[in-house]
């Protein structure tokens, strides 16, 4: 077969070794030739492709982003989309796309499938918040560079009494902050699972200085006070029907500082999250993710996306894994709750 293989929606450290798992067995076991279309849905929507071979997949392993590019293009909200992509497939002579992206890459990647393209789909998302996975390549990495800066950040806390609210990624689901903010010790983690109490956040803090300490504040962007919206840049909307979030920390800060009378400062993590090298276990993870794929494509076996659950990969239909997002169960926030204040 020819294959053709795409990276959608937000970069993410792992999704060079998808590509390079897809190509080194697609070619060496199975035979196949392989496409790379340029920048999401943009690529076969515009015929934008290069050739994808053995070697230019050496030594991408390590390399954070995508050889590939990506995009948040649309296919279905562009007129005569989904005929320009089938058209541009057979122009090429591509008889299938393995699509590696999150919920609004791999939405469309179900739809086509439900419309007669061959797809297969590999999760990706640094927000671990796709259904039918345990887990996401490039989560990992995202919530170890959270971690590293909330350690870091530890140390200039106390030195100045101040508190400080660290914003990471996380519009609907606070997989990052729960993890990072664990694992780096934060005194307080709000989630967008779980509206909070300004006045209670405010209490926590005081509560902190009393013994000593200087707090963290981790905010995922997402999260939102009990009598408000979120924090929006502005209302425009991209390609998914999604607005642009950011600022939740800034506000919270404004609002510690005068509730408390201490000094607050804000660190938005924003896009370093998502760069530089993959951690060893998103690299493994996602390289066992392409591995799997190409299988999948190799028996015909369409519509479905590749998944770990347990320690297993196994295959779930597309659908089934685009069908609602997967945020965090209460009773995990209740045992980050146990340090709040402490």
């Amino acid at each position: 077969m020819r294959i053709g293989v795409l990276t959608g929606g937000g970069d993410c450290p792992g999704l060079n070794a998808v590509i390079r798992a897809v190509v080194r067995k697609g070619v060496a076991t199975y035979g196949h030739e392989f496409v790379g279309f340029r920048d999401g849905w943009k690529g076969p929507l515009e015929g934008l492709s290069k050739p994808l071979g053995i070697a230019d997949v050496r030594g991408i392993l390590p390399r954070g982003g995508t050889i590939l590019g990506s995009s948040r293009t649309n296919p279905f909200k562009i007129d005569g989309g989904v005929e320009r992509i089938k058209d541009n497939l057979a122009a090429q002579g591509v008889d299938a796309l393995i699509a590696i992206g999150g919920e609004d890459t791999l939405g469309v990647a179900t739809k086509l499938h439900e419309l007669g393209v061959h797809v297969i789909g590999v999760p990706k998302t640094i927000d671990n918040d796709l259904g039918a996975t345990d887990y996401t390549f490039g989560f990992d990495t995202a919530v170890n560079i959270a971690m590293e800066a909330i350690d870091r950040l530890h140390t200039t806390a106390e030195s100045h009494h101040r508190t400080l609210v660290v914003e990471v990624m996380g519009r609907h689901a606070g997989w990052i902050a729960l993890h990072a903010g664990l694992a780096g010790g934060a005194n307080v983690i709000l989630l967008p699972e779980r509206q909070f109490d300004v006045e209670q956040v405010a209490g926590y803090v005081e509560k902190r200085f009393q013994h000593q300490y200087a707090p963290i504040v981790v905010v995922a962007e997402g999260a939102q006070p009990l009598d408000g919206q979120m924090v929006l840049h502005n209302q425009e909307l991209d390609a998914f029907g999604h607005v642009r979030l950011g600022g939740i920390g800034q506000w919270l800060a404004e609002q510690l500082e005068a509730k408390t009378g201490k000094e607050a400062r804000t660190v938005v993590l924003g896009h370093i999250q998502r760069g530089g090298t993959p951690t060893a276990f998103d690299r493994v993870l996602a390289t066992r993710l392409g591995l799997h794929a190409i299988d999948a494509a190799n028996e015909g076996d369409w519509g479905k996306m590749v998944a770990m659950q347990s320690t297993d990969i196994v295959r779930v239909p597309l659908a089934e894994a685009t069908r609602e997002l997967k945020t965090v169960p209460l009773e995990r926030y209740a045992e980050a709750e146990v340090f709040f204040g402490s």
